[in-house]
């Protein structure tokens, strides 16, 4: 039996961090598999979440906790040829427009393409209101889309 990206990281719906000084064990394991220094679930972990799909499939990542970082891995495609199970979406974060899809080290978000309605992109992701859900962002907000597989 295959399993995809997407598939997987569904079974992750709902994990989210905890409030206060402790700290939820499976978003320390997300972060801590590309930085094991990091010390709570306070640190923003969706490259974490992907980078862990990632790793437990065997497929290309960035092994890094920023955004960004995802505009660098497997094969750029257009947000309107995305497939679900297979892609990464990766958006600017902040107020205002951000620097372009050339700047990696800049506010990014990256999660797992779930599909595209009118104007906006739905992505299974972390670190979506501190937990794992699916959320839609602007298209707007599109830097770029990878195929991983």
């Amino acid at each position: 039996m295959t399993i995809d990206a997407f598939t997987l990281a569904q079974r992750f719906i709902g994990v989210a961090e905890t409030a206060g000084t402790m700290s939820t064990p499976q978003v320390l394991a997300f972060l801590r598999l590309d930085n094991p220094t990091i010390a709570d679930d306070a640190t923003p972990w969706c490259s974490g979440f992907v980078n862990y799909i990632a790793w437990l499939l065997r497929l290309p990542r960035s092994k890094s906790l920023a955004a960004r970082s995802w505009l660098a891995v497997g094969t750029p495609v257009a947000l309107a040829e995305a497939r679900q199970g297979f892609d990464v979406v990766v958006l600017w974060r902040g107020d205002g427009p951000q620097p372009g899809p050339e700047v990696l080290a800049a506010p990014g978000h990256v999660a797992f393409f779930a599909s595209c309605v009118g104007e906006t992109v739905y992505v299974l992701g972390g670190n979506q209101g501190d937990r794992v859900c699916v959320e839609g962002f602007p298209v707007a907000r599109v830097l770029g889309v990878r195929r991983l597989a």
